[in-house]
């Protein structure tokens, strides 16, 4: 797996319609979930966009890195995804460890927080992050945030 973590503007035309495309694939059409997903966060400054692509240059994983201010009060990791051909297979972790240490370096003196669907909230805990909220309907999914607590 190749990882790019790139900034709106350094994303190529290809990549931003094939990530966009992966996240209406599986957050809208999968899930059957009908929601906003562009919301202007992916052209924000400060935002990373963590690709895992195969050996043939295809997506298989993606995470939204957020500023601190953008989402919650702390940065924030979003729109974890990853292709259905590529689950199953550890991917997951890999993507969100990376995710974590791009937030970490970008903002070194911030806790990170996710909104994730309730579902994977065991996931979230073995990469260290805690449930900070009940569950709540977001698009009419469970969700439940979660904060992974970082010494500084």
């Amino acid at each position: 797996m190749l990882w790019k973590s790139l900034s709106f503007s350094e994303l190529s035309l290809n990549e931003l319609y094939d990530l966009l495309k992966l996240r209406v694939d599986v957050f809208v059409v999968e899930q059957n979930c009908p929601y906003p997903e562009l919301d202007d966060k992916d052209r924000q400054s400060q935002t990373q966009h963590l690709l895992g692509l195969n050996e043939q240059g295809v997506i298989q994983a993606y995470a939204r890195v957020l500023a601190p201010g953008v989402s919650y009060p702390d940065a924030s990791i979003g729109r974890v995804i990853v292709a259905e051909a590529a689950r199953g297979a550890g991917v997951a972790h890999t993507l969100m460890q990376k995710a974590i240490a791009i937030s970490t370096k970008k903002w070194p003196e911030h806790n990170i927080q996710l909104g994730g669907q309730e579902h994977l909230k065991s996931f979230y805990q073995q990469l260290g992050f805690e449930p900070v909220s009940e569950m709540y309907l977001e698009d009419g999914i469970p969700h439940v945030d979660m904060l992974l607590t970082l010494d500084k």
